[in-house]
């Protein structure tokens, strides 16, 4: 099995190895393809002149694609961002001046990522994440019908629910139906997406070197060229593809570039300015990085902080040039997901894939028609929505689901930034319940010493878990004992800790609760103190009775088989165990890897003798070491442990049904001692109709030879030691049979009087 891992940075991934450039190279011409109409539409959208969101989508690619970290995330103008940049154009008077904002912004994020905000990511929760990625889709499907059918009134790009031409969503479908549809867009549309979907089915297609979006793209020029010749309402004119701003000459190019107004330095309302687009930015940004890192088909980590100061020189370099504030986008970096880029080269070419054309192709680029790059945004929005993701969200309840389905329908209902605000907003209400439902775990543990209730405090307790831990210690009847547990904590808030000590201090005392401490750090200045028994001592020993002790050990059987076992502190056992030993109980059990005693017990240092031998037989010097712990050590219960699918009962039984010599089949000259000892327990013709009968059948009469070998041997010990059987007879000892199930831990014990009566009559007979 291999130990690899998917590489978690940039550093682990060569930009240029022929395995990856082609399929970069490829998908970056896809993602061209969809972020040519998505930034001219953005920079429409945003009251920007046309050319600055290509500007933005080329230094995206380039400039913080060359210095992210993150091999999927593809950088560009921002829907999210339409809203702010209309808006603060508006109030500074002119773009020339928001320009000078954005270059403010740029230096803002670059001392975010120097200052490591970028560890913000983090705490994102997943539900939110999943959200914005479901919601996305979800817009890319509602935003994308009208413009596959021809109805292209509203830019590309444009993903708020509420648009520049009041319409809003909703009203733009229900405006497409009512009759605004063009044939020809029509027929490419539907062709394209029949193609995406063939691509996808069709294991030759989608293994194919040609990835299917740029078939689509071709064919959607191909179809275009033809219906033009048909004339009429067949003819995809110009209004219904691509329009990227043709410049004449090279002077004419260079001027589509602008410059900041510097002279508005002093201008109190550029720096404002500048916050709003760096919050903002980051803020979507670090999302983004999120959510298309969970798209990632190696699961790469990208590096938040390096994306901050990659996003603000890009944004620096955009004001500087005339271009639109730029973001990590998930539409475009989930398009490079899906059309197999492999590293950050994907993000590059789509850039001067963009200055290429926007330079030497305009023309060409403006004879693709919208409703073929509708198509493929469609698709790429119902893998993004799937139905699979809503499932598996709903499975993972409520707590998961509701944020989930919240910021999705905030995010289509609203625009993303507000959305995904609603979304963490709800998801902290969530967390806040959840801590003030249960900010702790608290079980009732029975110690030797008696019920404990042992509160665990969490990992962080913050001040929000003041009031839950109150009404606890509040709630807490009179003779309570109370373990306060912090060994798992890193952070406790001073308030719960002045909370802790009062309750110990004042308020237990005088309602009759006892309080335990445990794990606290130093600083905290409250000291470890445990105020029970978690282990054997004299005092126990002497008070409890035999039938307590066997009480003591089913409930720890019961709390190993659930995964509750009591958490002890070993080191406070060994300290307090190294000046002698007062067991409660001895138990004889086999050597057999899977049975250690003491583990599925749930018994700590210094409560039992643990006796081990090959098939749980009594010998000279497993009786004398019992006798040891019955008449010295003083235990109160002798527990003979056997267990299913037992190898040394298997081997008796094979060997004295088929009446073989031991030594001479196992090579082991000591081993006869031992299967003598299980002999009386072996029915041989029994076993032989078991054998003919299959292996199951084996195993059943292996398990019943096992437990009348271990009532065999607490006959045995009873019987050849009067000390012990003088000890049973007082009452001060039970000498018990036990049987584990070493598939599913339990632990059987034969202390039943009929069941035990019926076990002791066929094991004498057996005899």
């Amino acid at each position: 099995m291999s130990n690899s891992q998917p590489p978690r940075s940039g550093a682990a991934t060569s930009l240029f190895s022929p395995k990856t450039l082609p399929k970069d190279f490829l998908s970056g011409i896809v993602v061209f393809l969809v972020a040519l109409p998505l930034c001219l539409g953005i920079a429409i959208a945003s009251d920007a002149p046309p050319f600055a969101g290509v500007l933005a989508g080329i230094i995206g690619g380039i400039v913080v694609g060359a210095l992210s970290g993150s091999h999927t995330s593809v950088s560009g103008p921002a829907a999210g961002l339409t809203a702010i940049v209309a808006a603060q154009i508006a109030t500074l008077g002119s773009f020339e001046a928001f320009l000078l904002a954005v270059i403010v912004g740029g230096v803002l994020q670059i001392g975010l990522g120097i200052a490591r905000a970028g560890a913000l990511s983090a705490f994102f929760p997943s539900s939110v994440i999943k959200g914005l990625l479901a919601a996305i889709g979800v817009i890319l499907i509602l935003k994308q019908i009208p413009h596959i059918v021809g109805h292209d009134n509203d830019p590309e790009g444009e993903m708020a629910f509420s648009q520049p031409d009041n319409e809003n969503t909703f009203t733009e479908l229900l405006s497409t139906f009512a009759g605004d549809i063009h044939q020809g867009a029509l027929v490419v549309g539907v062709l394209s997406i029949l193609v995406l979907l063939m691509w996808e089915k069709i294991k030759p297609l989608k293994r194919s070197v040609v990835p299917g979006p740029l078939v689509v793209v071709l064919l959607g020029v191909a179809v275009s060229l033809y219906l033009r010749t048909l004339g009429g309402a067949w003819e995809i004119t110009s209004t219904h593809l691509v329009q990227f701003p043709v410049a004449e000459s090279p002077s004419a190019f260079f001027s589509f570039f602008t410059t900041p107004d510097y002279s508005q330095f002093t201008n109190p309302a550029i720096y404002i300015a500048g916050v709003t687009i760096a919050i903002v930015a980051s803020l979507e940004t670090l999302l983004n990085l999120e959510a298309v890192d969970k798209l990632d088909p190696q699961q790469r980590n990208s590096p938040p902080s390096r994306e901050l100061v990659a996003q603000g020189v890009g944004n620096v370099v955009a004001g500087l040039v005339g271009g639109l504030p730029v973001t990590s986008v998930i539409v475009r970096s989930s398009v490079n997901v899906d059309a197999g880029g492999k590293t950050k080269m994907s993000a590059i070419f789509h850039a001067v894939l963009l200055l290429l054309c926007a330079v030497f192709f305009p023309q060409y680029i403006n004879m693709i028609p919208l409703s073929a790059l509708a198509a493929i945004l469609i698709v790429t929005g119902f893998k993004l929505a799937s139905p699979k993701l809503f499932s598996q969200m709903w499975n993972q309840g409520r707590y998961q689901f509701a944020p989930f389905i919240i910021t999705l329908v905030a995010i289509v209902m609203t625009d993303l930034l507000i959305g995904i605000l609603i979304g963490l907003a709800v998801s902290v209400l969530f967390i806040l319940n959840s801590n003030l439902r249960r900010p702790i775990r608290r079980v009732v543990e029975t110690h030797l010493d008696g019920d404990i209730m042992h509160v665990e405090l969490a990992n962080q307790v913050s001040f929000l878990n003041r009031a839950a831990l109150h009404k606890l210690l509040l709630e807490s009847p009179r003779g309570t004992h109370l373990l306060i547990d912090a060994s798992e904590s890193d952070y406790i808030d001073p308030d719960i800790l002045s909370l802790i000590r009062d309750y110990k201090n004042n308020t237990a005392p005088a309602r009759g609760v006892t309080v335990s401490l445990k794990g606290f750090r130093d600083k905290y200045q409250l000291q470890d103190e445990i105020q029970f028994a978690d282990y054997s001592t004299r005092e126990l020993q002497d008070r409890v009775t035999p039938e307590q002790v066997l009480s003591i050990l089913r409930e720890g059987n019961r709390r190993f088989v659930s995964g509750n076992r009591l958490s002890r502190d070993f080191g406070r056992q060994v300290n307090a165990t190294a000046s002698g030993q007062t067991p409660l109980a001895a138990v004889l059990s086999c050597i057999d890897s899977r049975v250690p005693a003491e583990l599925v017990l749930d018994v700590g240092l210094g409560d039992i003798f643990s006796v081990r031998v090959a098939g749980n037989v009594i010998g000279t010097k497993s009786l004398g070491s019992i006798e040891y712990a019955v008449t010295v050590a003083g235990v109160k219960l002798v527990l003979v442990m056997g267990h299913t699918r037992c190898g040394a009962v298997t081997a008796a039984a094979d060997l004295l049904s088929t009446n073989q010599d031991v030594t001479r089949a196992t090579g082991c000259p000591h081993l006869h001692a031992i299967i003598t000892e299980i002999e009386p327990s072996v029915d041989r013709d029994e076993y032989r109709a078991a054998n003919a009968q299959g292996a199951s059948h084996v195993e059943a009469v292996v398990d019943q030879v096992a437990v009348r070998n271990v009532m065999q041997t607490v006959v045995k010990i009873v019987n050849r030691s009067e000390a012990i059987a003088a000890a049973v007879a007082s009452g001060q000892l039970m000498v018990v049979g036990a049987i584990y199930d070493v598939a599913s831990g339990n632990i059987r014990f034969l202390d039943d009087e009929g069941q035990e009566r019926t076990v002791l009559a066929t094991a004498a007979q057996h005899a």
